[in-house]
């Protein structure tokens, strides 16, 4: 395996364990039995921010690498400074992750090598994973080739969760941390904030930071003193 730069790096978070599906069971379970090796083709993941491709992505090559598997993650909109000449050299793996594929579409280099990896993986019966917020149709990609092998993969659309499962996940994230989050304290942050999970997710880990700093439980005059500056947009 290559020498990973950070960016490509799993976080330790990031498993399929720490995932709350909701109405996504279906997909969850999909990329499992990937990760297990049950399937391999080019399989696409889209859904707005926060909905979490990036999880699922990272998740399902921490449980291929757990089976012995050689993997890559491959953040594309972290890349770009680093040239087209990033995708090479992976044919080997059995997963391939590719993230914030909107990011290379329209540039003619990064997709001839995003089209050769896609084919190298594709000979050595592998599985290519894609994310987006759009599916592939939407996307302007310039070389029709690639075009044509994405509109072919399998979609997998994410959906947000409710407001419960936001709570739960919300939940599950602080506990990973070692804190509790109560659920008044939980329903304060949708109530006060924008009810994004990505939104909730960056202010979560603002109150984690002083939580454990100060040694105090997430209660909501807690998260009012260390939110208190921060000026709230109106919840959608």
């Amino acid at each position: 395996m290559k020498q990973l730069p950070l960016a490509m790096r799993l976080r330790e978070r990031a498993v399929f364990d720490s995932f709350v599906p909701g109405a996504n069971a279906a997909a969850v379970e999909q990329l499992r039995a990937l990760a297990r090796g049950a399937s391999a083709g080019a399989y696409w993941l889209s859904g707005p921010q926060g909905v979490g491709k990036t999880h699922l992505l990272q998740a399902t090559c921490a449980l291929a690498r757990s089976a012995g598997a050689d993997t890559a993650y491959l953040p594309l909109s972290q890349l770009l400074a680093l040239g087209p000449e990033t995708l090479e050299g992976w044919h080997s793996v059995r997963v391939a992750a590719v993230d914030d594929v909107a990011a290379i579409a329209g540039r003619r280099d990064w997709e001839q090598a995003m089209f050769r990896l896609y084919r190298e993986l594709e000979e050595h019966g592998a599985a290519l994973l894609a994310a987006a917020a759009a599916p592939p149709l939407l996307l302007k990609f310039s070389l029709p080739d690639l075009a044509s092998r994405f509109a072919a993969a399998t979609l997998l659309p994410l959906r947000v969760l409710d407001e419960g499962q936001q709570r739960e996940a919300l939940r599950l994230r602080a506990h990973a941390r070692g804190l509790e989050l109560p659920e008044e304290s939980a329903l304060y942050l949708q109530r006060r904030f924008r009810r994004d999970l990505a939104t909730l997710y960056e202010l979560l880990d603002a109150i984690d930071e002083a939580a454990l700093q100060a040694q105090r439980r997430l209660t909501v005059p807690f998260i009012r003193q260390v939110l208190g500056q921060r000026s709230p947009p109106a919840p959608e």
